[in-house]
């Protein structure tokens, strides 16, 4: 281990250069502010991406609108509009301030993606959104549809029998496998969902009940994506969701913005430069929470202040933004296991896509510790009634962090935010758990429990 090169480097002269390896290392909680993160005018100076690209996403989805309304009745109620409440937790926020003995300043919410409709994660806002911009460049191609066709037509035998003729694949820990894998399916085509180890069962059960093909790897993510990739290649009709590297999916997820927006004045919440918005963000590769960070950037600019939460055993976003080594590092590299309960958050090599575009705009990375996943599971389900699955707590432990690690306090002194926290807005991200099986989270309360009492 110690005589391994990396990138030139062995590990003592990387943790001389960056100290906080030798934490990371031991799989200890660390909270990173980076160091790059800078004003949002300067920052989008250096990205590609722009306001246009997420509206003529956000427009895209609205065209599906009357087709997810038709296929997927649990959309119905919202017209075919696949969006999550944002809801005030106070006595989530009480149970912190004890049990942390911290005092937490200003309001915290949990944004439920947990409970977005199709496929019960934050996947459900990319995923889904790339398999549909997949469908429409295909059938306005053939000329089987116009923009300004009533998009419910999709809902035929006609247009399943053109889809069966393409498929898609993906690689996946679970939730993205899901809602591409629903998603595809729903429209008519081949689907391959190429699972890693740490995929839940039931997941992948769901998967095979909706036909969709699962392929399964004793491996990690890393190695599902490869093999995707790889049989993807092969099949001139087969298209591959780059769950690293998408466009497609980062501004899916880059949507809920404007979105989550709307939802903030329905329930009175001011974003200005008196009363900050903080939000905490669970991260695996980066896809989603890279996404919904550049939207919130783009809506809210210095205004809103984005921290990514990975566990201590797959930090790979926190390394590769701070190495600035970005997806030429893995955790593996530094003899990190990639192991952890949140398999939705079990990636050992971060996208360079997104580590990149994020650079001037991310505040900081901090990591979680496994148990206190599941302890925080146990106390969301005690106060809210909110059930969710342990990878989605990483973003609840962010606001005890921002207040009690020096780290954190420093953010707040050098960014002049110290005298506005008493009207601040921390907001959890929920990442997924409305689809987990009732026995199963039964199995993650209970493990609450247990930890709850040591």
């Amino acid at each position: 281990m110690e005589n391994k090169m990396i990138l030139g480097k062995d590990i003592e002269q990387w943790k001389e250069d960056y100290p906080l390896l030798n934490k990371l290392i031991a799989t200890e909680e660390v909270f990173w502010t980076n160091p790059k993160y800078g004003k949002f005018h300067e920052a989008i100076e250096n990205i590609s991406l722009n306001e246009e690209d997420v509206k003529d996403a956000e427009e895209r989805l609205e065209r599906f609108a009357p087709y997810i309304a038709k296929v997927f009745p649990e959309t119905k109620e919202k017209n075919g509009i696949i969006e999550s409440p944002t809801v005030k937790i106070p006595n989530m926020k009480d149970y912190l301030e004890k049990v942390y003995d911290q005092r937490i300043l200003g309001d915290l919410l949990l944004k439920c993606d947990s409970h977005l409709a199709i496929s019960g994660s934050i996947k459900a806002r990319g995923g889904i959104y790339e398999v549909l911009k997949h469908a429409e460049d295909l059938a306005i191609e053939s000329g089987m549809l116009t923009k300004e066709d009533d998009y419910s037509i999709l809902d035929s035998d006609e247009f399943r029998k053109f889809f069966s003729q393409y498929s898609i694949a993906v690689g996946s820990t679970g939730n993205l496998g899901l809602s591409i894998g629903i998603m595809s399916a729903k429209l008519g085509f081949k689907v391959f969902v190429h699972m890693s180890a740490d995929a839940k069962q039931w997941k992948k059960d769901l998967l095979r009940s909706k036909g969709v093909n699962v392929v399964e790897y004793e491996s990690d993510y890393s190695k599902a994506v490869e093999e995707g990739r790889k049989q993807s290649d092969l099949d001139p009709n087969s298209y591959f969701v780059d769950d690293e590297n998408s466009k497609n999916l980062f501004l899916g997820y880059a949507v809920a913005a404007s979105r989550l927006k709307k939802q903030l004045e329905e329930l009175n919440v001011v974003v200005d430069e008196d009363h900050p918005l903080f939000v905490y963000l669970p991260c695996g590769v980066g896809g989603g929470p890279g996404g919904v960070a550049f939207g919130l950037k783009l809506v809210y600019k210095d205004n809103v202040h984005c921290f990514f939460a990975e566990p201590t055993h797959s930090p790979c976003m926190l390394i590769g933004c701070m190495t600035e080594a970005h997806d030429q590092v893995c955790v593996q590299d530094f003899g990190i296991d990639n192991v952890t309960a949140a398999d939705g958050l079990a990636v050992g090599r971060a996208s360079g896509f997104v580590g990149k575009t994020l650079e001037g705009l991310l505040s900081g990375v901090y990591t979680v510790d496994d148990d206190k996943l599941y302890v925080l599971l146990k106390a969301l389900a005690d106060t809210e009634k909110i059930y969710l699955e342990p990878s989605a707590l990483a973003g609840v432990a962010g606001v005890v962090d921002l207040f009690k690690t020096d780290m954190g306090q420093k953010y707040l002194e050098d960014k002049n935010l110290k005298d506005k926290m008493k009207n601040a807005i921390h907001i959890a991200w929920a990442t997924g758990g409305s689809m987990v099986p009732e026995k199963e989270m039964n199995k993650y309360y209970q493990k609450g429990t247990e930890l709850s009492a040591k």
